[in-house]
């Protein structure tokens, strides 16, 4: 899926994904891959902007930390980015059911006097 057809989203996507726990960039890139079965694909240059714009937005805390190897970003979410991914949920769950109710077929109503 190309990062076109997520703006809008990106930002509840990276929440939901970092509400299981801190993770580093690269673990959050692949959780995302992992949770949408390759749906979703994040270049590094789509990633880590929007992980900074949510860390500027007090929604996430990125914190350096030493492990096996180098240094690396790990991120979680903040009580300020957990009440945002609740509220995200919510317009969420409100534009699928009204889009859903435009695209999705009529249901078959039954015509007054038809058998059924």
């Amino acid at each position: 899926m190309r990062a076109e057809a997520l703006k809008g989203h990106l930002d509840a996507l990276l929440l939901a994904t970092l509400e299981a726990g801190p993770a580093h960039g690269f673990a959050v890139m692949a959780e995302l891959r992992r949770r949408t079965g390759g749906t979703v694909d994040l270049e590094s240059g789509t990633l880590y902007p929007a992980l900074r714009r949510l860390e500027e937005a007090g929604l996430i805390l990125g914190i350096w930390t030493s492990g096996p190897g180098r240094r690396r970003r790990e991120y979680q979410l903040t009580d300020r980015g957990r009440a945002a991914l609740h509220d995200e949920r919510g317009v969420w769950r409100d534009f699928v059911a009204t889009i859903g109710a435009l695209l999705e077929p009529p249901a078959a109503h039954p015509s007054p006097g038809s058998p059924t």
